[in-house]
C-alpha cells in the first residue's frame, strides 16, 4: 500500500498490523496505517497484541556479550564497500516493496502466528551473533561461602560473572578481591576485579579474563586498592567443572 487508498474497507482490518509493529512498511505506507489505527479500533488492538508478543520476545533471551573484534570487522566492511554501492542501496530502497496481499488473506489466526514466528527468527538470530553461533550457552555454578548467603558463578563461552546475596560488607579499609586459580598451579593470580556488596548484601562483577583453563575462582577481603598476593583465606570459592 502506498497512501490511505489502500486501506479501504476492501482490506480485512489488522493485515498489516504484524508489519507495522516489525517496523517492515515504508514510511508513507506507516503513516497510512497509523490514519486509519486512530478509526479503527481492530486495529490498535492487533497493533497492541502484537507489541507485546515483541517486546517479551526481546527481553527473553540473556545479555551476551559482543564478540571481540565485531566493530573492526563491520567497519572494515563498510569501508571495502564500492563507491557505487551505496547508490545503487538508494535506488533499491526508493523502489516500492512487493505487495504483501499474503497476509491479507490470512485468517487473523495465522496472521498472528506468523508475526510470533517472524520476531522469534529474529530475536534468535541476535542471540547466535553475539554468543558465537550458539555455542557459549551459559552455565552456572554455585560458590562455597563463608557467610550465611550464596554466591553464583554464571560462565558465558569463556568469560564470568558472579552474583552474591547477603555477603556482609568487607572490613574496614578493605575491599573484596578476585582471584583466578589456572589448571596445574596451586597459587591464585590476580585480577583487576575489586568490589563491595551493597547495603543489602547483593552485587556482581565480571570475571576478568580467560576462564577456559581456570578451575577456580576464589575472593578475598584485601587492603583498599587490592593485593598481587592473597593476604586472608578466601571467603568465596566457585568449582568450575
Amino acid at each position: 500500500m502506498t497512501g490511505p487508498e489502500q486501506m479501504s474497507e476492501k482490506r480485512d482490518c489488522g493485515a498489516d498490523a504484524a508489519a507495522y509493529v516489525l517496523g517492515a512498511l515504508e514510511h508513507d505506507e506507516a503513516e497510512a496505517f497509523c490514519a486509519h489505527m486512530a478509526n479503527c479500533g481492530v486495529c490498535r488492538d492487533e497493533v497492541s497484541a502484537f507489541q507485546d508478543v515483541a517486546d517479551a520476545l526481546a527481553l527473553a533471551a540473556p545479555p551476551q556479550p559482543v564478540p571481540h573484534g565485531l566493530k573492526r570487522r563491520v567497519m572494515a566492511s563498510v569501508r571495502a564497500e564500492p563507491r557505487g554501492s551505496a547508490a545503487a542501496g538508494e535506488q533499491k530502497r526508493k523502489r516500492r516493496r512487493p505487495s504483501i496481499g499474503f497476509f491479507s488473506t490470512m485468517p487473523a489466526s495465522a496472521l498472528a502466528l506468523s508475526a510470533v514466528a517472524a520476531v522469534v527468527v529474529i530475536a534468535v538470530g541476535a542471540v547466535a551473533l553475539f554468543s558465537g553461533g550458539g555455542s557459549s550457552a551459559t552455565r552456572v555454578y554455585s560458590a562455597h561461602v563463608s557467610w550465611p548467603g550464596n554466591a553464583q558463578l554464571r560462565v558465558s563461552g569463556n568469560r564470568g560473572e558472579l552474583i552474591v546475596r547477603g555477603m556482609p560488607a568487607p572490613p574496614p579499609n578493605k575491599v573484596y578481591e578476585v582471584w583466578l586459580l589456572k589448571r596445574g598451579s596451586k597459587t591464585p593470580s590476580a585480577t583487576a576485579a575489586l568490589f563491595s556488596p551493597t547495603s543489602s548484601g547483593s552485587g556482581s562483577v565480571d570475571v576478568p579474563g580467560n576462564l577456559n583453563d581456570i578451575t577456580t575462582v576464589l575472593v578475598t577481603p584485601e587492603p583498599a586498592g587490592g593485593s598481587p598476593a592473597p593476604t586472608h583465606a578466601p571467603i568465596l570459592q566457585a568449582q568450575i567443572s
